[in-house]
């Protein structure tokens, strides 16, 4: 009797999960898929920790970490995921996008309605051989927004290294170069 009421809330948390990683469209209808070596549920609070070799998937986006705290302010809708870890990683397929954005840090905060991903503490993010280094970094999804900035106390800067388009795709490379 007593294994089965774990089932109820784990199956609940799991249900509540569905938008805590955005990456492709179709990802927010794929199962979510969380492994551990332990879980805490607090049904009450709608809040979820998993611990130990934690790797958390839905579709194309995948999250690794040390631990993942999976918060639900109505018990129906993921609010957030936090992720901690040395380091926690991350990596979702953007729509219309060939490559994926890739992330790591510290600790890495997913807001699912908001389809916002902060990255703390030694924060990187790619996306191909594009990459952004610094202590805080936020991506926003939705408008393909990239924001970056040093620690107050800190003299490590804001790194970007962005790599030039091949001339078919560069959008102001002329068709016709001049004649020598």
């Amino acid at each position: 009797m007593r294994r089965a009421n774990w089932r109820i809330p784990l199956a609940c948390v799991l249900a509540l999960a569905s938008g805590a990683v955005q990456a492709l469209s179709s990802d927010k209808q794929q199962p979510i898929h969380i492994e551990a070596d332990s879980v805490t549920i607090d049904d009450g609070r709608g809040i979820a920790v998993y611990r130990g070799n934690v790797r958390y998937t839905q579709g194309s986006a995948e999250l690794t970490a040390d631990e993942v705290t999976v918060y639900s302010a109505d018990r129906k809708q993921v609010s957030k995921a936090v992720a901690s870890g040395a380091p926690a990683t991350f990596r979702q397929r953007p729509d219309n996008k060939d490559e994926d954005m890739r992330g790591q840090a510290a600790r890495i905060e997913f807001f699912a309605s908001e389809e916002r991903v902060v990255l703390d503490i030694d924060a990187r993010l790619w996306q191909g051989a594009n990459e952004f280094t610094g202590n805080h970094i936020e991506y926003r999804a939705g408008d393909e927004v990239v924001q970056a900035s040093k620690a107050p106390d800190s003299s490590q800067r804001v790194r970007v290294v962005i790599q030039p388009r091949p001339a078919a795709e560069d959008p102001v490379a002329p068709s016709n170069p001049p004649l020598p």
